[in-house]
């Protein structure tokens, strides 16, 4: 039996959801838009500042997120050498892109305030 090699084939008015997959995977988690968000309108944010935006995260899920968005090179993790301690969190160029990217997607649903049902 012969296995069929995965393609993608994209015609003008179509988009390649393979090469899409794993970034999709990431940014379809819940708060994940919030936080690229969130880093974005402040350009630098320590873990309690985001938890505090970002009001309801637990912090598991905070820390879930942010590494997975730091591997998939959406955000830069910087950490100083002070006592305390002092991580900070930045988009990279591609994080900023991404932003760019989706805020007509965030300024729509701003829009619709509570039009949407869950």
């Amino acid at each position: 039996m012969q296995k069929e090699s995965k393609r993608c084939i994209s015609r003008e008015d179509d988009v390649c959801l393979c090469s899409i997959e794993g970034i999709i995977g990431i940014l379809s988690k819940k708060w994940s838009l919030l936080i690229i968000s969130a880093i974005g309108n402040n350009h630098k944010l320590r873990y309690n500042e985001l938890e505090k935006k970002l009001d309801k995260i637990s912090p598991k899920t905070l820390a879930d997120r942010l590494k997975e968005l730091e591997n998939a090179n959406i955000i830069k993790r910087e950490s100083f050498a002070e006592i305390p301690p002092r991580v900070e969190y930045s988009l990279t160029k591609e994080g900023a892109d991404l932003r760019k990217a989706i805020m007509p997607l965030m300024r729509w649903v701003s829009s619709r305030d509570g039009k949407l049902s869950s």
